[in-house]
């Protein structure tokens, strides 16, 4: 299915589309966003309802940024992960001189976005792997999936929650990926180590860091 014409947008989401023209625009977008902390209850709100509830979570910003940077001739694919506490985690994913790069938003620093500098969505996702390792998380695989496949179905701008994008994401085949328990095992010791000795941060001791977009505000 093609990209809707922008007369299905309201004014203020025409005015937001023309000025986020970039994966790096649109990730300075989400950084501002406050995290959807989902105080009332699960949420999977549409591009239409994050711009007016002005706050997203990690799916909801992929949608965000898919229905943006779709405009400006971007397919709409996510890259989601598995992970062995079932806490998963989908990016938003696009090629730039045929190098990949994400655009996410996430509670933890280093699962946000990626600069165009992986030469497979599969070298990508690999740079998730140390970040995801807090007190449970562990990847255990990817997927890349085009939401364009999701004909007849409005993920742009429904008004109600989406289960339906997070169930046919769960659903959708995932490559495996595998890390040595021993690796995971030293990470895991090192997060807790350092979120005793510093109650309510996050690290950003990983290697690779000059792989990784702008972080939020909140985490600098």
């Amino acid at each position: 299915m093609s990209a809707p014409p922008r007369e299905v947008f309201t004014p203020d989401e025409r005015r937001l589309i023309r000025r986020l023209r970039t994966p790096e625009a649109v990730q300075g977008w989400l950084n501002a966003l406050p995290y959807n902390t989902e105080p009332r209850g699960e949420t999977l709100r549409s591009f239409r309802q994050v711009v007016a509830h002005h706050t997203v979570h990690c799916l909801e910003a992929a949608l965000g940024a898919a229905v943006v940077l779709e405009q400006h001739g971007y397919p709409p694919r996510v890259l989601s992960f598995e992970s062995i506490d079932q806490l998963d985690h989908v990016i938003f994913v696009y090629q730039r001189d045929g190098r990949w790069g994400s655009v996410a938003r996430s509670r933890d620093p280093g699962l946000h976005g990626r600069k165009p500098q992986f030469r497979r969505p599969r070298d990508l996702a690999l740079s998730y792997v140390d970040a995801y390792v807090d007190f449970t998380g562990r990847i255990t695989g990817y997927a890349v999936y085009d939401l364009g496949q999701l004909a007849g179905y409005d993920w742009r701008l429904n008004d109600k929650n989406m289960w339906k994008v997070e169930q046919v994401l769960i659903d959708h085949p995932h490559r495996s990926i595998r890390s040595s328990d021993e690796r995971i095992e030293r990470l895991r010791r090192k997060y807790f180590a350092f979120r005793r000795l510093n109650p309510g941060r996050k690290p950003l001791y990983y290697r690779g860091r000059e792989r990784w977009t702008a972080l939020p505000h909140e985490f600098l």
